[in-house]
């Protein structure tokens, strides 16, 4: 084998580096773009979510009794739907939920919380929170104030399954 043919090997096996190389660069920086799509394409989407809070406080009644409420504040720019606040119960009992329906933009709404929580209440504090967005997601916001979104969209199917189970 001559040289000139050793030299052109070379030029072959570097050139074949070369490009499993570019290769290798393009697919990293593919990866990297898409995942910074999903991370923008989820802030997206929680969005209006982030804006939503509930929590309990007492309030004086009318008649100066102390009275402890639920409110539900919703900061974003669109209502949010079918919004219920579930009550704790025990490993026995089955959940309840105080629903409310729609929370108008810019709106915070206020209802009587079970009045044997008074007892208990110390401050205002959060409490959990499920709601439908305008874009059509569930979410849940947890007493830590976790917000999780369900992995399901509205659909026919469960618009139907939520509207018998009111």
């Amino acid at each position: 084998m001559a040289v000139t043919d050793w030299i052109q090997a070379g030029a072959d096996a570097f050139a074949a580096l070369g490009t499993v190389g570019a290769f290798g660069v393009g697919l990293v920086l593919f990866r990297r773009e898409h995942r910074r799509e999903e991370s923008h394409a989820e802030e997206a989407r929680r969005a209006q979510a982030a804006k939503v809070s509930a929590w309990v406080e007492a309030k004086h009644a009318r008649d100066g009794s102390p009275e402890l409420l639920f409110f539900v504040h919703n900061a974003s720019d669109m209502p949010i739907y079918e919004t219920a606040l579930p009550l704790p119960a025990r490993p026995d009992e089955e959940t309840e939920s105080e629903f409310i329906g729609l929370v108008p933009p810019g709106q915070t709404l206020t209802r009587s919380a079970p009045s044997e929580w008074l007892g208990s209440y110390y401050s205002p504090e959060p409490v959990q929170i499920e709601f439908l967005d305008s874009a059509g997601w569930f979410w849940t916001r947890d007493e830590q104030g976790l917000l999780v979104r369900n992995s399901e969209r509205l659909s026919h199917d469960i618009w139907a399954k939520n509207a018998r189970n009111r």
